[in-house]
């Protein structure tokens, strides 16, 4: 199971494994020295390459969802509940063979989760799963029917409004949103491209926020991608932070700041933050690379301003990294982080999820706990 975004697509005992402590960055108070890293993983999660736990989004109350990658490289979903107990998840008509499955994207304050599934087919559906457990399954019409096309659901708000993705039978990319009552729009950003492989994208479950403005980005017709941002009304409006030679949204808070990556012209990847009024702020987080293909990415920001996000150093190994609204930073690592820390969501209490990956390319969950 594969989306744009890179990231591949009965009630379980608790799983916390260990406990750490995170590190302290310049100018950042003493109490940050008590952050608390705790890993976790699904029951029967895969042990192999490019198996594990893979958490996606956070709620304020503290569950989280994601999806984990069995020994068959078959994916399902799951949630983890703020008591450390875990429920795994599969979609009905979700595939079973390797590569397909189910995923969690996005998670609400009520506990509905936003996700979908890859059929048999390779054809994606959209969907979400109730806290009860009910699930429900729908396409955008005008999704593609063929292997590798159909429709993304990625986000959600406490509303209920969906937004996501669908690719078209032509192998086009268009932006949806789905009301609470079903109601589904299609759009477009200006200046996306039309031919294949080109379009509009919602990339993380972070991407819609409480007013229901969707942040993303769109390849234009040139595989270029920009920002764009897509305000209640419909209206769209799309950005380049400065010296930028490619750009990506990934997260949008309640004032409507957006935080995502901009490559420059030498290919170093720089994180951003765009107020809500427009301006920019570049982010590069302290130790980071200076080589091609190196840097910073920010990955979504919380009510309070708060960034989170992941950077690679010289020697090619990626940390996690926090930033406060004054610009001080606080990096980490997992425990048992060997080959990467990537944090993915930060919720309004400060607490940040995501995945690391050991020395035998398993994935592995972490909450880091303020």
């Amino acid at each position: 199971m594969k989306t744009r975004a890179g990231k591949t697509l009965g009630r379980a005992i608790p799983a916390i494994v260990c406990l750490a402590l995170g590190t302290m960055g310049p100018g950042l108070a003493a109490s940050d020295q008590k952050a608390m890293i705790v890993t976790f993983d699904v029951p029967g999660v895969g042990t192999g390459v490019g198996q594990g736990t893979y958490p996606q989004d956070n709620n304020p109350e503290g569950a989280i969802t994601g999806y984990w990658v069995d020994a068959n490289t078959v994916y399902h979903g799951f949630v983890r509940y703020p008591d450390g107990s875990i429920t795994p998840f599969d979609a009905p008509g979700a595939g079973t063979i390797a590569t397909t499955g189910s995923i969690g994207y996005g998670i609400s304050s009520h506990g509905t989760i936003v996700g979908g599934y890859e059929d048999n087919n390779l054809v994606y559906h959209g969907g979400f799963r109730t806290s009860g457990g009910d699930f429900t399954e729908f396409d955008v019409p005008g999704a593609g029917t063929e292997a590798n096309q159909g429709t993304n659901s990625i986000a959600l708000n406490p509303a209920g409004t969906i937004a996501g993705f669908y690719q078209d039978s032509n192998n086009v990319y268009h932006g949806f949103v789905r009301g609470s009552r079903g109601a589904i729009v299609s759009f477009d950003a200006p200046g996306a491209g039309t031919a294949p492989y080109q379009g509009t994208f919602v990339d993380t479950g972070a991407d819609i926020n409480s007013a229901g403005a969707i942040a993303g980005d769109y390849a234009d017709a040139g595989y270029l991608y920009h920002g764009f941002l897509r305000d209640p009304g419909g209206a769209i409006t799309t950005f380049d932070p400065p010296n930028s030679n490619g750009t990506t949204a990934f997260g949008i808070n309640p004032a409507g700041a957006i935080v995502g990556r901009y490559v420059d012209i030498n290919n170093l990847y720089h994180g951003y933050l765009r107020s809500p009024h427009g301006g920019f702020t570049s982010i590069d987080a302290p130790g980071a690379g200076t080589g091609e293909w190196s840097g910073t990415a920010a990955w979504d920001i919380n009510s309070d301003g708060v960034v989170t996000g992941y950077y690679q150093d010289a020697d090619g190994a990626y940390h996690g990294f926090l930033r406060d609204p004054a610009g001080s930073f606080v990096t980490f690592d997992a425990p048992g982080d060997a080959q990467g820390t990537f944090p993915v969501t930060i919720n309004e209490a400060g607490e940040i999820t995501g995945y690391y990956v050991d020395a035998n390319g398993v994935s592995h969950g972490f909450m880091r706990i303020p």
